[in-house]
């Protein structure tokens, strides 16, 4: 049995196949399993608390894990040792999530393109067609990560709290939410995972994306990440696609073409989980 992992802050998608590539039992998913959050004693508790991962542990052969948090030399050893200590047969390769986004969005697998990840977090790298390249070294939620899903749930919250939203969107925004201000900081400074907890209001963009202040949000946030992110690759841009991963990227498509138009790079693919090309690619280089 071969485990094929995309983990992000929220939430870990695994698929279970066997040499040929055909699935052996219903995708799993999990609570994410980031080593900048969680220590090793969380991340083995979540792994081992789930009922299809626990019974067949033994029967792993291998383990190709990508997830948020492993793109740093500290966070890929926690992992793969949280992961060798659970499946104890298995040969377990960590990667950092970048690589499950190239892996999913590329048109063919030697394509160079810059690939983005917005989800939870956000993250922008450039694969060459064989080697990934990052120029900025992501410092977490509270620093970076813009236009990802806390930093929408942040902002959502900052227009709610000063008053900067439309008296229908405060009123439909605190309707859905509790928004009291000690639920809200307990949930940020007291709370695991405070980068999820933000990201969860990023839903209610979605749903009200007839709104031209949430449409001039989003764009703000994708402006944003292209000016710090997306640029640092100019020297490419004219060259290659930008492609995107993740469902903050998925559901933003169309700011994200037009901020594409307006700073001068092409939009390429949109895959709002990889997991899927990660089981093609590793079907084809068992």
């Amino acid at each position: 049995m071969i485990l094929i992992v995309d983990s992000g802050s929220t939430k870990s998608d695994w698929i279970a196949i066997d040499k040929n590539g055909n699935q052996l039992m219903e995708k799993v998913r999990t609570k994410g399993l980031n080593p900048e959050i969680l220590n090793e004693d969380k991340l083995k508790k979540i792994i081992k608390k789930t009922p299809e991962l626990k019974t067949n542990r033994k029967e792993v052969s291998h383990v190709f894990f990508y997830g948020a948090g492993c793109g740093t030399e500290r966070g890929k050893i926690t992992v793969h040792a949280v992961l060798q200590e659970v499946f104890i047969n298995a040969f377990v390769k960590v990667e950092e999530d970048t690589m499950a986004a190239v892996y999913g969005t590329i048109s063919h697998e030697t394509e160079a393109a810059v690939v983005c990840i917005l989800g939870t977090g956000s993250n922008c790298s450039y694969f060459d067609g064989k080697q990934l390249h990052q120029r900025v070294q992501s410092l977490g939620y509270i620093i970076m990560d813009d236009a990802a899903g806390n930093y929408y749930g942040k902002e959502l919250i900052r227009d709610y709290y000063f008053n900067h939203m439309p008296e229908d969107i405060k009123v439909s925004f605190g309707s859905k939410y509790n928004l009291e201000a000690d639920y809200i900081k307990y949930n940020i400074y007291k709370k695991p995972n405070p980068n999820a907890y933000l990201a969860n209001f990023a839903e209610f963009m979605f749903l009200n994306k007839d709104s031209e202040y949430i449409v001039e949000l989003i764009k703000k946030g994708i402006r944003l990440f292209a000016k710090n992110m997306i640029m640092q690759y100019k020297d490419v841009l004219d060259s290659v696609p930008v492609h995107f991963a993740g469902s903050i990227a998925y559901f933003s498509q169309d700011q994200i073409k037009e901020v594409a138009k307006e700073m001068g790079f092409i939009a390429g693919n949109f895959e709002r989980r990889p997991i899927e090309g990660l089981v093609a690619f590793h079907t084809k280089h068992l």
